[in-house]
């Protein structure tokens, strides 16, 4: 079960310059209406945060599966700034073209909340939600810190810099979350993607990451960075991963998953919504995705359409009170 908290209020950032963008393409769905669809040429799968994180990963792997099922290219770009927020309002300017795809996740809720952005969840048309998305406590190996309560008491009593790739990102709620709980503060520096928040811990710029398993695997295998905890509800199964308490376990009541998933712009058509979830459940049932949610260490929850939207709503809600909105 989700573990909910009072988040601090986080800075808005000027989107304005992408605003006048947000009418273009709205006739190619009323063109396409009532017809059969499939893309008949390169598709973009935005992708909006940088290389390396765990949204770069998961958008080209969406990609990638969607290419061998679509039997087109699938070309992914990164569109990063704003916590996000450049890539959605950039992807809010496609509406209406179904031949444009979004690697979506939490900051897609929390960016509305927290942020003047000319957008919202239902903006956008929900495809698929893969599954979810825990992450780690994570030091370098010569930290003092053995445990979660090490690094909490160590805030509590000093300073503890914390790398966050966003003011909306997964990392920054965790983070918050455990303030909330623990009654401490942690001292951050913003980063643009989490592959710059673990640069910053290897280069000794920062104390702690939280950090998805997915990015980080293989340096956890190789002892280059040393896991403290998992702010999961349960511990992992695979072997890597197995012997990481949760935070529940080490006395602090805190666990927060973010879904990654797939969208469409809005106002496309029933067709090319279909077309998509379609290509989607094909996905799903091919060794990519189950490779990609192996390599990622999520939990594979797949959703569709309009239970996706569903699951969208209700998570929106439950996260509007853990940024206290």
């Amino acid at each position: 079960m989700t573990k909910v908290s009072k988040v601090v209020g986080i800075t808005g950032i000027c989107a304005a310059g992408l605003l006048a963008l947000t009418g273009c393409g709205a006739s190619n769905a009323g063109a396409a209406q009532g017809q059969a669809f499939t893309p008949k040429g390169d598709v973009t799968m935005i992708v909006p945060f940088g290389a390396g994180g765990g949204s770069d990963l998961s958008g080209r792997a969406i990609a990638s599966g969607l290419e061998d099922i679509a039997g087109v290219n699938i070309n992914t770009e990164n569109r990063e700034g704003g916590s996000g927020a450049v890539g959605y309002a950039s992807f809010l300017a496609q509406d209406g073209k179904p031949d444009h795809l979004l690697a979506t996740e939490t900051a897609m809720l929390a960016l509305p909340l927290t942020q003047d952005v000319p957008f919202t969840y239902e903006s956008f048309t929900p495809i698929m939600k893969l599954g979810d998305d825990y992450t780690l406590l994570t030091v370098s190996p010569d930290s003092p810190h053995q445990t979660c309560e090490d690094v909490v008491k160590a805030a509590g009593s000093g300073r503890v810099i914390a790398a966050v790739s966003g003011s909306t990102s997964l990392d920054q709620i965790v983070f918050t979350l455990i303030e909330q709980e623990e009654g401490i503060k942690f001292d951050r520096v913003p980063y643009e993607s989490g592959n710059e928040v673990v640069a910053a811990l290897l280069g000794g710029q920062v104390d702690v990451i939280s950090v998805n398993p997915g990015e980080v695997l293989g340096q956890l295998e190789a002892g280059t960075l040393k896991p403290l905890c998992a702010l999961a509800d349960k511990r992992y199964e695979l072997e890597a991963l197995k012997d990481i308490p949760t935070a529940t376990e080490q006395g602090i009541d805190v666990s927060f998953a973010q879904f990654r998933g797939f969208i469409a712009p809005g106002n496309i058509t029933a067709e090319q919504k279909q077309y998509w979830i379609d290509a989607a459940k094909k996905f799903e049932q091919t060794d990519n995705y189950k490779k990609y949610i192996e390599e990622n260490v999520l939990q594979p929850n797949a959703v569709y359409g309009d239970d996706f939207k569903t699951y969208l709503a209700g998570n929106s809600e439950a996260l509007a009170k853990v940024l206290g909105k």
